[in-house]
């Protein structure tokens, strides 16, 4: 029972700490969960969209190639907010990657 409690505290204690320190580290955190999660999601999302502005060939080609790059750049930088979140965010900061989500419309 003890131990339930000092967990409790201490969890209460850090979620305190963490919304008084900012609202950004915790969306740091969802964000940099999320890419690091979806990042693959790239792989369908540029072969569409490239389909969509060019045609079929080209969404299967440089589609499918900058499907792979992206890929590794979301989950890298994914990673690179979920190893960095407790940091404050300077001032003025913007999410590296724009959009913010792979399927939080389009480039």
């Amino acid at each position: 029972m003890r131990k339930v409690l000092l967990v409790t505290l201490v969890a209460i204690f850090a979620l305190g700490f963490v919304s008084a320190y900012a609202q950004s580290p915790i969306i740091k955190l969802g964000r940099g969960a999320a890419n690091t999660a979806s990042g693959w999601l790239e792989l369908v999302k540029q072969p569409y969209e490239t389909t969509k502005a060019e045609n079929l060939l080209a969404g299967l080609t440089v589609g499918i190639l900058k499907g792979i790059g992206m890929g590794l750049v979301r989950t890298g930088v994914g990673i690179y907010d979920l190893v960095t979140f407790p940091i404050p965010a300077p001032k003025g900061f913007e999410p590296i990657l724009q959009p913010e989500y792979v399927f939080n419309g389009s480039k």
